[in-house]
């Protein structure tokens, strides 16, 4: 069968690039892909042509935007959950940058139609009301990642400003998966005393994005025939998980053992220097904010319909 459209995927070994592939060889798509390591997908599939590289690669990664007629490039190389680790240093934050502005000018100079850029909603750091968190919200985020983020993003911007390829910048809430659950684990789980905690009745809650709402927006994305649908979409769940949900979910998996009930408040403290630099560092001052990511913009796309209660 005749593939649907050319797809050039960065990060591709990483946890989210498999998923992405497979869901995209799936329906027929053409995947051109990149990585600094190899994965079980290679040789598997005629629509699949795997290269590895660097990401910072820019002879072999432009040589294979410039010959292949991409129709999409979906950038996840430089993201925490496909393929970096919860520490940001000045080298990932350098690397990025670097990687960036030859992939965008490669993209551009090939006519590519759209190019879909994954960002973070951690952009938006903390807000001081309970409104829901839109596009249009000022970002506010004070992390190497948000700042490694919001500069891939300007960046993009100013790549495509005189062609016309379309710019989508996906901020997504925190990834999960029914087996993979660090993202959930982190706001429940203490690991120097290897307990869950909960406060109060665990009905405070946090916004996540199921890995495969992510991947069903992109699939809408490659999937638009025309028309300009350019920006910044919020891509997460609709509803918040709460820690209560979160712990269920858990121990129903057997993947947590002993929780205690702790007292709001007690033994809270605040690392800003840990907070700078680790992506997965949790300010307990913001547990009962109960911030909801509005992806009202995003389920124009996709349906979002991936919960806790039916993620696979």
């Amino acid at each position: 069968m005749k593939s649907l459209a050319s797809v050039f995927l960065t990060g591709a070994s990483g946890f989210i690039g498999i998923k992405c592939t497979e869901a995209l060889l799936a329906k027929k798509h053409r995947v051109y892909a990149v990585d600094s390591t190899t994965n079980e997908l290679v040789n598997t599939d005629a629509n699949y042509t795997f290269v590895q590289c660097d990401i910072t690669d820019k002879d072999t990664i432009s040589r294979i935007i410039a010959s292949n007629k991409i129709d999409t490039v979906v950038h996840l190389a430089c993201s925490v959950d496909n393929d970096l680790d919860s520490y940001i240093t000045d080298a990932e934050m350098k690397k990025s940058k670097i990687c960036d502005k030859f992939i965008y000018e490669a993209a551009v100079k090939a006519d590519v139609k759209n190019f879909i850029l994954l960002s973070t909603t951690q952009v938006y750091g903390q807000q001081k009301g309970r409104e829901p968190i839109r596009e249009t919200t000022s970002e506010k985020g004070s992390s190497n990642y948000v700042d490694m983020k919001l500069l891939s993003e300007k960046m993009l911007n100013k790549a495509v400003k005189k062609s016309d390829m379309v710019p989508v910048i996906a901020r997504v809430a925190p990834i999960y998966t029914s087996e993979y659950t660090q993202n959930l684990r982190d706001k429940v789980y203490d690991s120097k005393d290897d307990v869950g905690y909960i406060y109060n009745d665990g009905l405070y809650g946090f916004s996540f994005c199921c890995l495969y709402n992510l991947l069903d927006f992109i699939k809408g994305i490659i999937a638009i025939p025309s028309g300009r649908y350019e920006g910044i979409y919020n891509v997460s769940d609709t509803e918040i998980i709460t820690a209560k949900d979160i712990l269920d979910y858990e121990r129903e998996h057997r993947r947590i053992g002993a929780v205690i009930q702790r007292s709001p408040g007690v033994g809270i403290s605040f690392n800003k220097a840990k907070a700078k630099t680790d992506y997965r560092y949790f300010d307990p001052s913001t547990t009962f904010n109960n911030w909801r990511i509005d992806n009202t913009k995003s389920k124009r796309i996709a349906p979002m319909r991936w919960t806790l209660a039916n993620t696979k």
